[in-house]
């Protein structure tokens, strides 16, 4: 048992000593450095790079593409002629011809049934949506850290009132081991005691193993390359929002909730998808046009050699009459965009039910924490008279351990309640596109 002590001890000087030596976190600082170092982050920012970078006119074939092209050719050749004036027969061996071309060519289609500027309008819109999804993914990583953030000031309250029912368990251990040698307890008294000093040490160790990685789990949400580094956070209790509103909520839902303004932008790349299939009932324009050079040189000819070189241009006009899935491609583009108006409906109503739950969570949490503050005022007193009759010789061990377990569950009670009011108020900023206040 003094060895035991002994180690609680020991390890509580350690701790103090460990936080001298560490800088102390708030909750923007925890945020801060996780934007900057988060790899999940910085992968949908590159994401993001991507759709910016194929946002181009050439990307949607608007451009003209411009070839250099060369080539060499030779034959070797035994030719036999028959004349027909004299039904003689000419013969030509090894007739050895050479051709030399080189060329520059330019393909530009003028005009493709809207499909290009439709395109490209895509791409812009897909742009877009690569900024959303990094908006949707900074504010899960917000809403994420902040919860562990929180989860962390839990863990370390806990570990103080586990410390506090170890020291309570630790001064009833004296106060019946003195009088069980002086003959005024009972060795069964003295055996509870040390049972119930046991019970709160080794929970109070599991404790240090929660906490142990919760601070794991924060530092790997900051993206410390050391993940074992010790963390001090400037909140040392959990500071809860009672001032929401359920209609400014919804109404911020409404109008800037990311996962909606992705739903909006999938419609519209829906409907898109359909002009493009319709384009196909306009006739195309294309222009092609180019310069070449051509060296000719002949073992048998009038010529041994020939020189051509100049420009060439045309312009294609055509109209695609049937190519058999014109009709079904519309159909289905059609479904498609009322599949996206669908998906998008079903969102704001699952939006809406998620609100009203965790709105529901968040009132009767708050109203749990005002009652469960009251019960701990009487669980405070309650245990200060149990104490002093205790003392006094008129108060059962256990009766003794039943006060301070009410009052260890009352203080277990609140910080539930604040956790869990804290995680609402997370989720309802969250789903209203206010998590980054968290940033300010």
């Amino acid at each position: 048992m003094k060895r035991l002590i002994l180690s609680l001890a020991a390890a509580c000087v350690l701790l103090a000593a460990q936080a001298q030596n560490i800088a102390t976190y708030s909750l923007k600082s925890c945020l801060e450095q996780g934007l900057l170092n988060n790899y999940s982050l910085r992968i949908t920012h590159n994401e993001e790079q991507i759709s910016k970078n194929n946002a181009t006119l050439a990307n949607a074939g608007a451009l003209p593409t411009i070839d250099l092209t060369g080539g060499y050719q030779a034959t070797l050749n035994n030719t036999d002629s028959h004349l027909r004036a004299t039904g003689e027969t000419e013969k030509s061996r090894n007739v050895f011809d050479q051709t030399v071309d080189l060329g520059i060519d330019l393909n530009w289609t003028l005009f493709d049934g809207f499909n290009i500027s439709t395109t490209y309008q895509q791409l812009k819109l897909l742009r877009e949506q690569g900024e959303t999804n990094t908006r949707i993914a900074l504010e899960d990583f917000i809403a994420s850290l902040a919860a562990e953030y929180y989860n962390f000031v839990q863990q370390k309250i806990r570990m103080k009132n586990l410390l506090y029912a170890v020291q309570l368990s630790k001064e009833r251990l004296r106060i019946v081991e003195a009088r069980y040698h002086i003959g005024n307890f009972s060795r069964l008294d003295y055996q509870q005691a040390k049972v119930d000093f046991n019970a709160d040490s080794a929970q109070y160790m599991k404790q240090q193993e929660l906490l142990h990685t919760s601070r794991i789990n924060l530092n790997e949400l900051m993206g410390n390359e050391n993940v074992d580094q010790l963390i001090m956070t400037r909140d040392s209790l959990i500071d809860v929002n009672a001032s929401l509103d359920f209609d400014e909520l919804w109404n911020a839902t409404l109008a800037v909730n990311a996962s909606l303004l992705k739903a909006d932008q999938n419609t519209v790349l829906a409907q898109m998808d359909y002009k493009k299939v319709n384009s196909r009932n306009y006739p195309y324009v294309r222009l092609n046009a180019g310069y070449g050079y051509t060296f000719n040189k002949y073992d048998v000819n009038n010529y041994d050699r020939r020189n051509n070189f100049g420009f060439n241009g045309g312009v294609t006009i055509g109209f695609n009459l049937f190519d058999g899935n014109r009709r079904r491609e519309r159909r289905n583009a059609a479904i498609a965009v009322k599949n996206a108006r669908l998906q998008r409906d079903e969102l704001e109503l699952t939006l809406r039910a998620d609100l009203s739950n965790l709105w529901q969570a968040y009132r009767n949490n708050l109203e749990m924490l005002n009652l469960e503050r009251q019960n701990l005022i009487a669980a405070k007193d309650n245990h200060d008279i149990a104490m002093e009759r205790y003392m006094l010789g008129d108060l059962s061990g256990i009766e003794m351990r039943e006060a301070q377990k009410s009052l260890l569950d009352a203080e277990e009670r609140i910080l539930t309640a604040e956790y869990n009011t804290k995680l609402c108020e997370i989720s309802l900023l969250q789903i209203s596109g206010k998590v980054t206040k968290y940033l300010e």
